[in-house]
């Protein structure tokens, strides 16, 4: 069959489309097709503990002290700033033929180590700044700590919680047995069955606390206290303390920022104390007389006299501030000393009382109940006795539980005067210590 050759634009267009139809509705080998990003919600992963101090540490309170940190550095940048020079225009006289013109250029020249000292107080104010957002971070850091574990052992409590409950329907259903086959009376079946509502009542109670935990760690790190998921954590492994002397040696969040406020009000007094010598101003012009039909040369040299005003007062309030900083320094250091040998004793004694529960406590607790509940489905025990070791073993967990969670309180406190500081926390959010 002959084509014309009219027609063949047109079949070449028809070729095309269809082989282009083709294409598009078959996807690529090898390639799947993926599906829009909001099509289904991906259920964001638990969070750990590096994770929650990260997005703590992302949350406005911290970048408003790190916006204060940027501004001390602007700050610093236009304190070694000179004086800007001035110009100044004068003209006697309106009649042409007789008006002296001037013109002046005048620049300040500062004396004393004006720049100097106001650079040094700029230096402070950022070094303050710098300490305030580090203290900043580490409190975050710590407040997050206490909340995390607080939250973990709140869900201990719960299941703990939980556990009584089934021990305590368990023992409801012996004591239904024993009634129907005469053996007791049934005020001990009443009995057991107000043991099992009290052990319901404290399941919900754990979860109210479950839920006011989770509250307080969504409020650090932004997000819904009923969306804080965390990944399981072991409550149990709690770490080791430093040395109570290597952890006085260092200087505290308190301390450091004491530092800095002595620091910078020793700055300030020293531009107080520099302010006292008086600035000159050189002028440099040129004056036109059209009289006398020339220009001359315009030299001056200006210096206030310090006869009223010796900038006493204010040196007088910068050295007493100083002197207000170095107390007050000195009280930080007292204090950290005697808040961290309190968090370090309250560590060790918290540590110390979770590891004797868990170890003899607990393990004597849950045979005495097996024991007694065997013994009493064979009428050796009564249900008094039952409903005694059932509370004995649900206070030795509680008891346990409440020791963890004071001891990571107290960890959390040793953190938040001398944990990690800015500077030991890697750019990608993990913390060097848990």
């Amino acid at each position: 069959m002959t084509i014309q050759p009219k027609r063949l634009p047109m079949l070449a267009a028809l070729f095309l489309y269809v082989w282009c139809g083709g294409v598009a509705a078959q996807p690529l080998r090898g390639t799947a097709i993926s599906a829009p990003i909001d099509a289904a919600p991906i259920d964001a992963a638990p969070l750990n503990l590096p994770t929650a101090i990260r997005l703590a540490l992302a949350q406005p309170g911290v970048r408003a002290a790190a916006h204060e940190v940027a501004a001390s550095d602007a700050a610093l940048a236009q304190a070694g700033s000179y004086p800007n020079p001035t110009l100044e225009y004068l003209r006697e006289g309106q009649r042409a033929g007789t008006r002296t013109t001037t013109i002046v250029l005048n620049q300040p020249i500062e004396l004393g180590g004006k720049r100097r000292a106001r650079v040094a107080l700029a230096e402070g104010s950022a070094g303050l700044a710098r300490s305030e957002l580090a203290a900043r971070r580490q409190e975050v850091r710590a407040d997050v700590i206490a909340d995390f574990y607080a939250v973990q052992v709140a869900r201990e409590r719960q299941q703990v919680a939980q556990s009584l409950l089934d021990l305590a329907r368990r023992s409801v259903d012996v004591a239904v047995r024993r009634v129907a086959a005469g053996k007791i009376s049934p005020i001990d079946e009443t009995r057991a069955r107000l043991a099992a509502a009290d052990a319901a009542s404290a399941v919900n109670g754990a979860k109210g606390e479950l839920a006011v935990a989770r509250a307080r760690l969504g409020a650090l790190i932004g997000q819904p206290g009923d969306a804080v998921a965390l990944a399981p954590s072991p409550i149990e492994q709690l770490p080791d303390a430093r040395p109570r002397a290597a952890l006085l040696a260092d200087d505290t969040a308190p301390v450091r920022r004491a530092r800095g406020q002595l620091a910078a009000q020793l700055a300030q007094a020293d531009v107080e104390r520099a302010a006292r010598i008086p600035d000159v101003t050189v002028s440099v012009g040129s004056q036109r007389d059209d009289e006398v039909g020339r220009r001359q040369a315009v030299l001056g040299l200006s210096v206030p006299l310090p006869l009223f005003n010796r900038n006493a007062g204010n040196l007088s309030a910068a050295l007493l501030r100083a002197d207000k900083a170095r107390d007050e320094l000195a009280a930080a250091q007292a204090m950290a000393a005697s808040d961290l040998t309190g968090a370090d004793v309250r560590y060790a004694m918290a540590r110390a009382e979770a590891s004797l529960l868990r170890q003899e406590v607990l393990p004597q607790a849950v045979s005495a109940y097996e024991r007694t509940l065997t013994g009493f489905e064979f009428g050796k025990f009564s249900i008094l006795d039952v409903l005694d070791a059932q509370r004995t073993l649900f206070q030795s967990r509680t008891r346990y539980l409440d020791a963890l969670l004071d001891a990571w309180r107290a960890w959390a406190d040793i953190e938040r005067l001398a944990g990690a500081t800015t500077e030991q926390i890697a750019p990608s959010g993990q913390e060097l210590t848990p």
